[in-house]
């Protein structure tokens, strides 16, 4: 945005916020949820420092900062994702990431036959065509199958949802609801009904150059299409039927993430952005102040709520700490059968016979070094520790490998960072929301983006234990709500 254009955009803000009471009860009538992926809640703190008088500094001017905001454990986007619009983490959801393993399903193509197990992977690989933009959407004949009454059925990632969505609540109250994201895979948010959207938007990231300037141009077509939902129209090539503005609307940023994976933070002191990195964060902020403009335009600032919080952090910030690991080092260490292992910077271990667990264990603690290892979780330590039980849950790992910060189990040379372990720098994440009738406040306690979904729900009005998850959970809404 055009600096004189966002000062006049900061100026109503500042006013409103003089006009209006500063009401944290407030109901609205519209909510709108973006995740710049990878941002930290750090990020926003060097951010202010270079940009004092950035769109998300007059944001933050008229809002609520949770500083010490966590995500979902393991900081995957699917998990991520859904923290924040089931209001559960992966135990509840059944979503531990979007590769993993499933002990009850079945290869595609396999129609159900042979011993039940199957690696289960919703990204770009599920796609029609996924060196197309727009790449025709989901091809059943790629999807996982599993027994459903009895019949082999090939299962959406919604299928596999165990809990609802927001987007299921509200539209089922007759609201309508956008999301768009970076594969048609996100099919995840519709929920298990399938009926959650009104309207979804997803071009295929994996179709564009891995590069910050290619990424904001994909981007763009995110930020276009919010702008559209804002008229009440539908971009083009998106899938569904909306007749109008958007109730709850979002989605998400790409080029952070890009550029942290990319480029990084540079080795000084305090690990300052990199020109690229910065650069992506100019554009993300831009966006932001172009949608508030486009809401004072078409009179809906003061009623809507805008939420940023983010999927998934960035490990490691200090890029002097990174070091890829062969995810063998991991696998062998073990010395007994492993099914499958997700592995990035994190490992989740499926065993061929869960009664080799403890030995397992033991012999990963013998190789911690060589594997780079900090904690090993299993048994006893995965329920108590929230992840949930392996021998009576399907989807739960036998096995997670936390490793020491920094340490990939990856032997690319095309990234610096990963995110979807347990970190901090994974999951201590940006979260913050805004509205001209918020007093500018900052919470330093810890919350978790699980928060996010009720809270959603409350600035409807709407109870927040219609959340399967949330109510499951005991998750509660955000502090000033």
């Amino acid at each position: 945005m055009h600096p004189s254009l966002w000062v006049i955009v900061a100026t109503v803000l500042t006013f409103a916020s003089q006009v209006f009471s500063h009401d944290g009860n407030k109901i609205y009538k519209h909510v709108a949820v973006f995740s710049v992926d990878g941002l930290h809640a750090s990020d926003v703190e060097k951010y202010l420092n270079l940009r004092p008088n950035s769109a998300i500094a007059s944001l933050l001017a008229t809002g609520f900062e949770y500083t010490n905001a966590l995500t979902s454990g393991p900081s995957d986007s699917f998990p991520g994702t859904l923290n924040q619009f089931t209001g559960a983490s992966p135990r509840t959801t059944g979503i531990w990431y979007d590769d993993t393993y499933d002990r009850n399903f079945f290869d595609p193509g396999s129609n159900c036959k042979g011993p039940a197990g199957a690696e289960i992977q919703y990204a770009e690989n599920i796609d029609y065509d996924s060196t197309k933009l727009f790449s025709g959407g989901i091809n059943a004949t790629k999807l996982p199958l599993a027994l459903v009454r009895g019949k082999c059925t090939a299962v959406y990632p919604h299928q596999r949802l165990r809990v609802n969505t927001v987007f299921e609540v509200v539209k089922g109250k007759g609201g309508q609801t956008a999301y768009c994201d970076k594969h048609p895979a996100y099919d995840l948010v519709r929920g298990p009904s399938g009926k959650g959207l009104s309207e979804g938007y997803f071009p295929e990231i994996a179709s564009v150059a891995n590069n910050v300037d290619s990424i904001i141009a994909y981007d763009q077509l995110h930020v276009d299409a919010f702008l559209d939902w804002l008229d009440g129209k539908s971009p083009p090539n998106a899938e569904g039927n909306l007749t109008g503005v958007p109730t709850l609307f979002g989605g998400n940023f790409q080029s952070v993430n890009v550029g942290q994976k990319t480029k990084g933070y540079q080795n000084a002191p305090g690990n300052p952005f990199t020109p690229d990195l910065l650069k992506a964060l100019d554009f993300v902020d831009a966006s932001l102040g172009k949608i508030v403009q486009k809401l004072i335009f078409v009179g809906l600032l003061e009623s809507t709520l805008i939420i940023v919080a983010s999927k998934h952090g960035q490990a490691p910030i200090d890029p002097t700490l990174y070091k890829g690991i062969d995810p063998l080092a991991v696998t062998n260490s073990t010395k007994v059968d492993v099914e499958f292992q997700t592995s990035d910077d994190i490992a989740l271990l499926f065993l061929k016979n869960q009664n080799d667990t403890e030995k397992a264990v033991g012999n990963l603690n013998q190789n911690r070094a060589k594997a780079g290892i900090q904690d090993i979780i299993s048994g006893q330590r995965l329920k108590y520790l929230g992840y949930g039980d392996p021998k009576t849950d399907p989807a739960v790992p036998d096995i997670i490998v936390r490793p020491d910060l920094g340490v990939c189990y990856s032997l690319s040379t095309k990234k610096i960072a990963e995110h979807g372990g347990l970190s901090d720098d994974d999951r201590k994440v940006a979260c913050f929301v805004s509205n001209p009738t918020l007093k500018k406040t900052k919470y330093h306690h810890r919350v978790s983006t699980k928060q996010v979904a009720p809270t959603i729900l409350k600035a409807f009005g709407y109870d927040p234990a219609e959340l399967q998850g949330a109510a499951a959970e005991n998750t509660h809404f955000l502090d000033g709500f």
